[in-house]
């Protein structure tokens, strides 16, 4: 698979890593210039430019990936280089933070195959999106990380509270659906209610223990 990842920050970097060593081919699109070489110094094709920018992005191999994702720190970049592929038919995915007003959110959301969360997940998040695979995924990425399912009681403690409100030590809720409905990454403001299943990363043999928590 061929993707193109605009922005060699913190999560940028690490989601290329992870792409090229599962053998994907990664073109890096960077306009700081020692971002930019810290890619090229770790082996990485890399386009120095604007990635909002189209004719950057062709330079980059637009026409032909299969991918691109805006994982800058600025939502607003993200969404920018993300809409200059409109005219190629690629996946795309961008970055958000989560302090984005959902009215924002919805927009964004509506214009791109994936939005993502790094805060929550890093670059497994990132990763899975670009590749169309499933939640079940990311639990193959590395043993720190392990993905579990609960659906959520009308006693558990986390009925009734937003999504971003629930706050587990060592867990992060990654995905909600309601009763019967597929998985999606929620909105922030999400309310949880019983009947809803909820998937969540949590770090190291903690799965017990947040179970417990999310549900009592």
């Amino acid at each position: 698979m061929r993707v193109i990842i605009a922005g060699f920050g913190r999560v940028g970097s690490r989601t290329a890593r992870v792409l090229d060593e599962e053998g994907h081919e990664v073109t890096v699109v960077e306009r700081v210039a020692e971002k930019a070489d810290r890619a090229d110094t770790r082996g990485f094709t890399v386009v120095r430019g604007d990635a909002t920018n189209v004719t950057v992005l062709e330079e980059a191999g637009l026409a032909s990936v299969d991918a691109v994702a805006g994982l800058t720190g600025d939502p607003t970049t993200n969404y920018d280089v993300c809409s200059a592929t409109d005219d190629y038919g690629c996946r795309t995915v961008m970055r958000l933070s989560e302090d984005v007003p959902d009215e924002i959110y919805e927009e964004y959301e509506a214009a791109v195959d994936e939005v993502i969360y790094p805060e929550r997940l890093g670059a497994a998040g990132a990763k899975t999106a670009l590749l169309g695979g499933n939640f079940n995924a990311i639990a193959e990425l590395t043993a720190d990380l392990q993905l579990t399912t609960v659906t959520v009681t009308e006693e558990a403690p986390v009925a009734g509270r937003r999504v971003n409100d629930v706050e587990v030590e060592g867990a992060r809720i990654y995905a909600h659906g309601r009763e019967r409905e597929p998985l999606t990454i929620p909105l922030p403001g999400t309310e949880v209610e019983a009947g809803d299943r909820l998937a969540v990363v949590v770090e190291g043999e903690q799965v017990e223990a947040v179970r417990e928590a999310l549900l009592g």
